[in-house]
């Protein structure tokens, strides 16, 4: 694979491209949507999403975390692949894209939507680089659950109504904590040699116990948050989403008798699949009537 291709990680996008999809639906069930708007939000998303990994792949090498050791995929920088500097710069590149690309959502949204692209800007890189980098203080999740979830579900609602609401927020949590899921078993994968490294991540700090039922509990959350649904009226946005609750209770238990060895990798493809899964049919559901 080209090392490019490969440092952005296509497996992860994911994480960016469900959460503005559901908040497209869930302004088209209010009678709002606009192409142009949730085409440029998807693909502002996509590219920071980007420019994340690009800095997480350069950064994580300078820093030790990824040596020739890893236990998870191969990482570009520390697999010499591609020189460091390069990589930092193509992350900046990407972010300068999106910037553009945003510049039309800011004349559209105003100040919300200005606000919203320079924390994502900003956040890209302080994620895992600058003086107190995100990851390496503990606050891996919450970031994802905030910026993967609520941000970008609801400024996707707001480009296309102008306005929030509850509905947004709940969709947000739901599909933010199912992304953090992802982070959570990379970083109970990860545990042993981030301690060695000195990335403080949760599942570092507080041990394997903490990692799993971390893991477990935010595979489920969303599940009982999504009762929700039925008090603000969008019955199918409760119902459809628990097609995805066998894969959710296989994954749980899994998480739950999980050690920090390659056998986690095939735990990170299945916390993908109940992501794309499970907000894919809450968009569909908001959709019906």
């Amino acid at each position: 694979m080209n090392p490019w291709i490969l440092a952005s990680r296509p497996r992860t996008l994911g994480a960016a491209v469900i959460p503005v999809l559901a908040g497209a639906a869930l302004a088209f069930s209010t009678g709002e949507f606009h192409t142009i708007a949730t085409a440029l939000a998807l693909a502002c998303g996509v590219l920071i999403q980007i420019a994340t990994n690009y800095f997480n792949d350069a950064i994580d090498h300078v820093k030790g975390t990824d040596t020739h050791d890893r236990i998870g995929p191969l990482r570009v920088t520390s697999g010499g692949l591609l020189p460091f500097r390069q990589v930092v710069t193509a992350g900046f590149a990407v972010l300068g894209l999106a910037a553009l690309l945003a510049v039309p959502l800011v004349l559209k949204g105003g100040w919300v939507i200005l606000l919203i692209g320079l924390a994502s800007l900003v956040c890209a890189y302080l994620y895992t680089g600058g003086p107190w980098p995100l990851a390496y203080l503990g606050l891996g999740e919450i970031f994802v659950v905030l910026f993967f979830g609520l941000i970008a579900v609801g400024g996707t609602f707001y480009l296309n109504t102008l306005d929030f609401s509850g509905a947004s927020l709940l969709a947000g949590l739901q599909i933010g904590l199912h992304s953090s899921v992802l982070l959570a078993v990379n970083n109970l994968r990860d545990l042993e040699g981030d301690r060695l490294a000195g990335k403080q991540t949760l599942a570092a700090r507080l041990g394997l116990a903490f990692a799993q039922n971390e893991s477990a509990s935010l595979v489920i959350a969303p599940f009982v948050l999504g009762f929700m649904w039925l008090g603000l009226g969008y019955f199918w946005a409760f119902v459809l989403p628990l097609a995805a609750l066998p894969l959710a209770w296989w994954l749980a238990r899994a998480c739950l008798a999980a050690t920090p060895d390659r056998s986690v990798n095939q735990l990170l493809a299945h916390s993908a699949a109940l992501h794309a899964i499970f907000g894919l049919l809450l968009a569909i559901g908001f959709l019906l009537p």
